[in-house]
């Protein structure tokens, strides 16, 4: 786990958003992939304009829209970063 806050979300055209992290990585992720895999909370997303009032909560370190939908900070970081995440020494993303 990286434990690397989100500071910073710029939502871009279609499902980018140009994040930046606490240690100074600025990145820009397709989350088209992520959200398309769920429903419930992130349907909404799939609009562009519900898309777009992204915000970051300093409270959890994390990008969250008004519904409560939020995408784990590690996620996203791996995402951003190219780095796998492993857990019990097994990639589990990237």
């Amino acid at each position: 786990m990286f434990l690397i806050d989100v500071v910073e979300v710029i939502p871009m055209d279609g499902h980018r958003l140009e994040l930046t992290f606490m240690d100074g990585l600025k990145a820009v992720v397709d989350i088209g992939q992520i959200i398309k895999r769920f429903d419930g909370v992130f349907a909404p997303l799939k609009d562009p304009d519900y898309f777009r009032l992204v915000r970051v909560d300093p409270e959890i370190g994390t990008i969250v829209w008004p519904n409560g939908a939020d995408l784990c900070p590690d996620v996203l970081y791996s995402y951003a970063s190219g780095k796998p995440i492993i857990v019990n020494g097994e990639r589990v993303l990237n």
